[in-house]
């Protein structure tokens, strides 16, 4: 994910590999993919983005060894006798 600052209007703007985004202002700051253009690019600031933030779990560490387990859990086939 790409994300700059359009100091004209003060706008931020984010784009993953495959989307467009512009701010519409005079200056017309826009996004695509990586590639930023603008009518000024003196006043268009690259933001920084820090990829490696943990999210936090969802699930308590009791909810998650429970999900392990049942994920290793083994699938048993039961035969039934055929009169």
């Amino acid at each position: 994910m790409t994300g700059v600052k359009c100091l004209a209007c003060g706008k931020e703007l984010f784009a993953s590999k495959v989307q467009f985004v512009c701010c519409g202002c005079a200056n017309m700051t826009s996004l695509h993919g990586d590639t930023v253009s603008a009518n000024n690019m003196s006043q268009v600031q690259l933001l920084q983005i820090n990829k490696n933030v943990k999210k936090a779990s969802l699930f308590s560490s009791d909810e998650l060894k429970y999900q392990e387990a049942r994920r290793n859990r083994k699938v048993r086939k039961m035969t039934f006798e055929e009169r």
